[in-house]
Parts: structure tokens; C-alpha cells; sequence
């Protein structure tokens, strides 16, 4: 969850660290700090709290000379938010500086045996023991060095280090969290992400696990483990740097809602020839897509909603039986992966620790993955079987809305696909469904340019204390995400119930002036939910309606409806999430929150 940056070259270490570092501020931080060799000695700057803090102190840079230097913004794992615990760390000689994200598994264990050397310890985290031990492993050679601590340590992790017996050298190593490095004009960069290099270069290598990298201002050399070189291809990256940036807008999540349209659009055009479904990427021939027998969907927080989404859709139209499983719990309840089973790992950043963990524990098993992720060449596009890209383009606000509404399109056209293959659809019914799809972007616009009427509902709300959404059958799937937008990014205790299930204990916390958001989009479902509706109602609820246009009914039973366009009844949640993000995104602002960077999380969770 931390963000890494690293800089060796011709210019000012210091200034570029910063600005690296200011562009992964999306991934969640508690602190910030970076060292800097000055040609004499290696200086470090930390401090707690936002990036401005630790730019103010060294003047934009300016006060820490050199050209070489890591950086670092920390989440905590081990030990609180202090300007101790914060990166870089330093060996007792400060002669090594390491910056870390990831978790040491064995840290404890190793520390005992680095405190019986004399080694002192100055901070509560588990990084400081990699510092610690490149110092005991230190011999002159720092890729030996590195190389052993690497076979001592268990866990995940992506480093930037630096000697400063070799002050034109930086060093980049991975295992399990993503790192990547790039030549710029007249040096070298590292960085957790692109967008912090994407000022400096377009061509990048995606370093794989346990590789090493050395780079020097005008090379750059690969190696494994056992220090013996290997060759890799740069990725030339294609968005632009502008996708990164605000563009005029009060905030990133303001942007990526409505960048929306574009991006469902670019999720599903390259994907439809004609009045068909191509999913050339998929690499499963006619014969393996009917012989696929379970679905098993994996996935953690909006992903996991998408994929709950999911199980509607390919259940309903496709008639596979679909498993949805948090990936923090599926290796831990021993899963049964048949032959014939299919697993889809959802992440957006596809580096998501337990995803990936749950990725591999399922090829280990012998099933089939496929991946749907944002990020190309992401450790999970990497790792599947398969991979099947959003095409989202960069998210920077840390709660998910276009990467969410892609997620959703893609497993829009794996239930078409699978279902004209297995011959529960006609090609009549098929082309229907197509040119629904294809007016999902338009009516997404729709309701984006509708905002004003949900952003004068959610400043009467500002003051909530709890919120609870409501749904059956596919709304219920969408209920679970609308309740995750609000409380992440407002702070409001908020939940998301099976409308069915609010009689079984649930109403008891239904009190006067209580809000009860209700979607139904399902119009077989609309009595049931005008029932759950009149029950909360009656005591004391004030509701707020998503539903369908035509569903006049509704206006009897609650206090404030927000319609969305017609369209298949599968691909209802794409925009009655709309409504949803928009009114989360307007009570966080309304409550003066840090919309983009909401407290304690991270866009990326790297750690398990």
C-alpha cells in the first residue's frame, strides 16, 4: 500500500522524488520521507502526516543536494504513524538506506537474531530488520548483499536501496508487491506505480518476482536471485500524463465518474464485432467454454461487488452455477476446484495481495484463471492463465467508480459470450443485448448531468449517523457497493442488507429520521421491495428510491425516487450505481472529507 520512489541520474535527486511521490498520494499514506546522498553522506528527511509537510521541510527538495535518492509515503503495518516508523531506514553506520512496501513475515525471528549481533533497534517496524541485515550481509558487493538478505526473507516486498560505497548506483528488488523502473533523460527511476514516472519516461519494465535491478545513470542490468543476468522487454505505456492530473475538477473521483461513458465504452467496443461477442484474450476454444461447469469469482471489496453482480448475470443468462468468494477467505476454506471449474480473479490495480494469493493457490490446484484487471502488466495480468483489460485508463481516487462500472461491462460480455456459446441465447435476443449494451455510455451521461437533484438530496444528510441500503436479487448486489462508496469515503456507519432479510433483526435499528436507500430495478421484485419499503417507513425511515422509469407505484411509497433510463434487466446495477457514487461522493464533500484520499485506506492493498 506504500508508494516507492527512486531517482539515480544527472540531475537533483530530490525535487523528482517529491513529485514521483505526489503522484502515488492515491495509495494511501500516513507519512513520508527521503534519503538523499550528497556526494559525503546519505541525509534523510521524514515526517508524519501529508506529503506538504515533508516538502516544506526540505524547501521543494532544495535543502538535500545529491544526485541519488529513494523515497517513500508509508501505510502502517507495524508500528503507529510516526516520523520514526516512517521511510527510508538506515543501518547503524547510515552507510544503507532501504525503502520498503510490503510485510515481513519473519521479521520478529530475524530481529532476535540481528539484536544478539549488538544491532540496535530505533522503530517499531518490520523494515528497519532489511536495513539491518544488508548491513550484516555487507561485504563490499551490494548484489550479494541483497541477494541473501533476499533468501532470509519471507513475505512480500519491493525495495529501493542504496550504498553509499557506490554512489552512482540504485538498486530495485521485488517479491510480490509491484515495482517498476524506467531510463529517463540522463538517469534512471523507480517507482510503485506509473503514473510517478510518467512525467519522466513511457517505456518501463515491470519487474517480476525476486528479480534484482542495478541501475546507473546511463544503465540499467537485470538479475534473479542468483545474480545471474536475464533479459527484459520494456511496456511502452499510451495514456497520458493529463489522465493523471485532475483536468479542472474539485476531485479525482469527480473526474473518474465522469469519465465513465468513455471508459465502459472502451471496455466493450473493442469486444463486440458486428452482433457478436469477441473475446479473443479469453484463449478458451467454443468446446472448453461448454465443458466449463462452476464459476468461482474471486475478488476483495468493489471488485467483490462487481463479481457478486457477476453471479446474477452469468447465473441468470448464462446457467452456470457461480461462486463469489472474498479473497481473504478463500484459500482458508479449502475450495473445491473441480475439473470443469473456471476461476475469475477482479482487481483493479491486479496486485491485490490476497487476490493474487487466491490466484495462485487455484493454478496450483490445476483451474483455469482468468484475470480482469485495469492495470496492464500488473501482477495478475501476468499470472492468469488469461487476462481480460478494462481498459478503465488510470484511477487515482482511492474508491473505485470507473474501474468499478468496467468490471461490471466485462462480466456483461463474458455472460453474453458463454451464453451464445452454450446455446441459452438466440442470435435475435443477442443482438438485443448488444445494443443495450451499447447505450449504456449515453445513459451514464444521463444521469451524471442529472447530478444536481442528488447533490441537493445528500446536503439535507451531511449530519447522518447510520444509512442503510436495501435490495433484492441483482440490487442487492448493488447495495452492497452503494454502502461501500458512502462509508468509505463519508465516514458514516453504513450497511447493505437482502431486503428479505430486514425482518430478521435488522428493522430493530430502524428509528425516527433513519435513511434507507432502496433499489429496485427488478420489476418482479417491485411489490416485494414496496412491502420492505412501507416496513421501514412505518417506523420512522426516510427512504430514498432507485428505480426504473415508469415505476410510478414507487412514488406512494417512498420520500425521494431517482429514476434511471430502460435497459436489460442484467445491466440495471451499470446505472443505478450512478445515483449511488454521486450521492456518496456529495455527502464526503458535504462533510468536508478528503474524498480522494478517505482515512486508513489505500488504493492498492498489497498486503495481506
Amino acid at each position: 500500500m506504500c508508494g516507492i520512489v527512486g531517482y539515480v541520474g544527472e540531475k537533483q535527486a530530490a525535487p523528482i522524488l517529491l513529485d514521483g511521490l505526489s503522484k502515488l498520494e492515491y495509495r494511501g499514506y500516513d507519512s513520508a520521507g527521503i534519503a538523499v546522498f550528497d556526494g559525503e553522506k546519505i541525509n534523510m528527511t521524514k515526517a508524519k502526516g501529508r506529503l506538504k509537510v515533508l516538502e516544506e521541510l526540505t524547501h521543494n527538495g532544495a535543502t538535500m543536494p545529491g544526485a541519488l535518492g529513494i523515497g517513500h509515503t508509508r501505510w502502517a503495518t507495524h508500528g503507529e504513524p510516526s516520523d520514526v516508523n516512517a521511510h527510508p531506514h538506515l543501518n547503524r553506520a547510515e552507510t544503507i538506506a532501504v525503502v520498503h512496501n510490503g510485510i515481513i513475515e519473519n521479521y520478529l525471528k530475524l530481529k532476535k537474531k540481528l539484536t544478539g549481533k549488538g544491532y540496535e533497534f530505533i522503530s517499531d517496524t518490520d523494515t528497519e530488520v532489511i536495513a539491518h541485515l544488508l548491513d550484516y550481509y555487507y561485504d563490499g558487493n551490494p548484489l550479494r548483499a541483497i541477494t541473501k538478505v533476499m533468501h532470509r526473507m519471507e513475505g512480500s516486498y519491493a525495495l529501493g536501496i542504496i550504498f553509499r560505497d557506490h554512489p552512482d548506483e540504485l538498486y530495485a528488488v521485488r517479491k510480490d508487491s509491484p515495482l517498476i523502473v524506467g531510463s529517463t533523460d540522463g538517469g534512471c527511476i523507480i517507482a510503485s506505480d506509473v503514473p510517478a514516472v510518467l512525467k519522466y519516461t513511457r517505456d518501463v519494465y515491470f519487474i517480476e518476482n525476486e528479480e534484482i535491478v542495478r541501475m546507473k545513470s546511463d544503465s540499467m542490468e537485470f538479475f534473479n536471485v542468483d545474480e545471474e543476468p536475464i533479459e527484459k522487454e520494456a511496456t511502452h505505456i499510451e495514456w497520458d500524463v493529463d489522465a493523471a492530473e485532475k483536468g479542472g475538477y474539485e476531485h479525482f473521483m469527480l473526474k473518474e465518474m465522469y469519465e465513465q461513458p468513455k471508459a465502459i465504452e472502451d471496455t466493450f467496443s473493442p469486444r463486440i464485432k458486428g452482433n457478436d461477442i469477441v473475446i479473443e484474450e479469453l484463449g478458451m476454444s467454443d468446446e472448453e467454454i461448454r465443458a466449463v461447469r462452476k464459476i468461482m469469482i474471486v475478488a476483495c471489496g468493489s471488485a467483490y461487488h462487481a463479481g457478486v453482480t457477476g453471479k446474477y448475470v452469468l447465473e441468470g443468462m448464462a446457467r452456470i452455477p457461480v461462486e463469489v468468494d472474498l479473497a481473504s477467505e478463500f484459500r482458508y476454506r479449502d475450495p473445491i476446484l473441480d475439473e470443469g471449474t473456471l476461476v475469475i480473479v477482479i482487481s483493479q490495480s491486479g496486485e491485490t495481495a490476497d487476490s493474487l494469493a487466491a490466484l495462485r493457490e487455484s493454478r496450483a490446484r490445476g483451474a483455469k484463471v482468468l484475470g480482469i484487471v485495469n492495470v496492464v502488466g500488473s501482477s495478475i495480468a501476468r499470472e492468469a492463465d488469461n487476462v481480460m483489460y478494462t481498459w478503465a485508463g488510470p484511477e487515482i481516487a482511492v474508491a473505485t467508480t470507473k474501474a468499478y462500472s468496467c468490471q461490471l461491462i466485462a462480466l456483461y460480455l463474458l455472460a453474453l459470450k458463454f451464453s451464445k456459446i452454450r446455446g441459452k441465447i438466440t442470435e435475435t435476443e443477442l443482438e438485443r443485448y448488444i445494443e443495450d449494451l451499447k447505450r449504456i455510455p449515453d445513459q451514464v451521461e444521463l444521469l451524471l448531468n442529472n447530478k444536481n437533484k442528488i447533490q441537493k438530496f445528500a446536503n439535507r444528510y451531511v449530519a447522518a449517523k447510520d444509512v442503510f441500503f436495501i435490495g433484492r436479487g441483482i440490487d442487492y448486489a448493488i447495495s452492497l457497493e452503494g454502502s461501500l462508496k458512502l462509508k468509505e469515503i463519508s465516514y458514516i456507519h453504513s450497511e447493505a442488507y437482502a431486503a428479505g432479510e430486514l425482518k430478521h433483526g435488522t428493522i430493530s435499528l430502524i428509528e425516527e429520521g433513519t435513511l434507507v436507500t432502496a433499489v429496485l430495478t427488478q420489476e418482479e421484485l417491485y411489490k416485494k421491495m414496496i412491502s420492505n419499503i412501507v416496513e421501514v417507513r412505518t417506523r420512522g425511515a426516510f427512504v430514498l428510491a432507485v428505480t426504473n422509469e415508469g415505476n410510478d407505484e414507487i412514488n406512494r411509497a417512498a420520500d425521494y425516487v431517482v429514476y434511471i433510463p430502460e435497459t436489460n434487466r442484467f445491466f440495471t446495477n451499470s446505472l443505478a450505481i450512478i445515483p449511488l457514487q454521486l450521492f456518496g461522493y456529495y455527502i464526503a464533500v458535504g462533510r468536508g472529507c478528503d474524498v480522494d484520499k478517505p482515512r486508513n485506506l489505500a488504493k492498492s492493498v498489497t498486503v495481506e
